[in-house]
């Protein structure tokens, strides 16, 4: 049963009501212009908010925190108003005698005052009379066409998965990308014999690194951009280690990172990526464009090994991108994985972090606005268990979309993949201010 009310429609009746969602509880075109079926699924039911349409394209309806019931009676109620709904804004007509805001009849659908009635006397009609406890205009309310289209009653209930905070700040205006595009573009790592920081993702297969990279690609390119092969695979479509450095626009110089990306963890421990490549990757003892053995990817064949590598050929920082649809059920024998790559990485001081791609599929309010991503529960609740699960502070798991199905850049999107890079970059520079202040003897050599 779909509600005919759009998603803004409800966010904007909802908007006068609080931190609640809407459950639509009756439908007139599937259960019936009686008020029998009315009944049947609304008393006892409360708050609700009733909305009637009619072919003249009106929208308009009441508010009553009080539950239906057949006793024929009014009920007090100073919260009960009537609404117009004109597009975007709500008209809003409050109670004016409250002893009489509702009115409990046995033989009617929705009954506010004796004002307006939905599905009156079992027909799909409206009785409406101004005045008689609500003040409002006919004519601006239903256009004088008191014929139904539709009749729906909605239950209003506490919005759990909206959060009263932001349990991260952010910013979200074209002021805030142009910062960030500025700080990435000018940003200079802290060690001077590197000019590039250079990132690795590693994570399971499909989770979304190689288009992670087409995304910083798209935002710096100024449109979407697909250069990193991606799409729906069981098994990685990535099959070499690639290097992928980033330019401001097509012709523009390069900017001071490095995507690293390579193949995707499987949860066979013989197959996919396994952690002894990554720690020859981390060291910097492999080329761009080297070609994983498609039977044994753990065979890395020495003689394609870069020795010595510098400092500049080494992994500054890792970033782990999970699918945020599962985490929570993320296979144990990957999670092992994960956990036995951290445990080599992290003797060596490299910084680590968690990208938490696919939000929107995630959690329909982040679907409904990018915006929503730190007010909603559900999303700060996966970011919570890839902490626990993959053992970072929740500071180091940064949950973002890449693009996939747009063809257009998007403002929220672009901020939130910058927020990333921007993070990452100093991630990288507390790692060179680290080595820089660790003694020089062998002893305390991190490679």
């Amino acid at each position: 049963m779909n509600p005919r009310l759009t998603a803004t429609q409800q966010r904007t009746i909802c908007s006068q009501l609080g931190k609640v969602k809407l459950q639509l509880l009756y439908k007139a075109s599937v259960h019936g212009y009686t008020s029998a079926a009315f009944h049947q699924r609304c008393d006892n039911r409360s708050p609700t908010v009733s909305v009637g349409y009619n072919a003249s394209g009106s929208v308009f309806g009441g508010y009553t925190k009080q539950p239906f019931s057949q006793s024929g009676q009014y009920v007090h109620d100073d919260q009960a108003f009537l609404f117009i709904l004109k597009g975007e804004n709500l008209l809003k007509y409050p109670v004016t005698q409250p002893a009489y805001a509702v009115r409990m009849m046995n033989n009617s659908g929705p009954y506010f005052g004796e004002a307006l009635i939905l599905a009156n006397g079992n027909n799909a009609v409206v009785y409406s009379s101004p005045g008689k406890y609500y003040n409002f205009n006919a004519a601006e309310m239903h256009g004088n066409d008191l014929n139904l289209t539709e009749c729906e009653v909605y239950q209003v209930e506490e919005d759990t998965t909206v959060l009263e905070r932001p349990w991260r700040p952010i910013i979200w205006n074209s002021d805030k990308r142009t910062e960030l595009m500025k700080i990435i573009k000018t940003h200079e790592p802290t060690d001077s014999s590197v000019s590039q920081v250079r990132v690795l993702l590693v994570g399971p297969v499909g989770a979304g690194k190689s288009s992670f990279f087409n995304s910083i690609n798209s935002v710096f390119r100024g449109h979407v951009t697909s250069q990193a092969m991606t799409g729906s695979s069981a098994t990685s479509l990535t099959t070499q280690f690639r290097a992928y450095p980033l330019k401001d626009g097509r012709d523009g110089k390069h900017l001071p990172i490095i995507i690293c990306d390579t193949m995707g963890l499987e949860e066979s421990t013989e197959a996919g990526l396994n952690t002894s490549c990554i720690t020859r990757i981390v060291k910097g003892h492999l080329p761009d464009c080297y070609q994983f053995n498609s039977v044994n990817p753990a065979d890395l064949g020495l003689h394609s090994l870069l020795n010595p590598p510098e400092l500049k050929d080494k992994i500054h920082c890792v970033a782990y991108v999970i699918d945020a649809c599962k985490i929570s059920i993320m296979p144990a024998k990957l999670e092992e994985k994960l956990k036995d790559i951290r445990r080599q990485i992290t003797p060596m001081g490299i910084p680590q972090l968690v990208l938490l791609t696919k939000v929107d599929e995630a959690c329909p309010l982040v679907k409904q606005d990018l915006r929503n991503i730190y007010t909603s529960a559900y999303i700060k609740e996966m970011a919570e268990q890839a902490s626990a699960r993959l053992g970072v502070p929740l500071s180091h798991v940064i949950p973002f979309k890449n693009y996939n199905a747009e063809l257009e850049l998007d403002l929220n999107c672009d901020i939130l993949i910058l927020s990333a890079i921007n993070q990452m970059l100093r991630f990288a520079d507390n790692y060179f201010d680290d080595l820089s202040q660790r003694p020089s003897d062998k002893w305390c050599s991190l490679m």
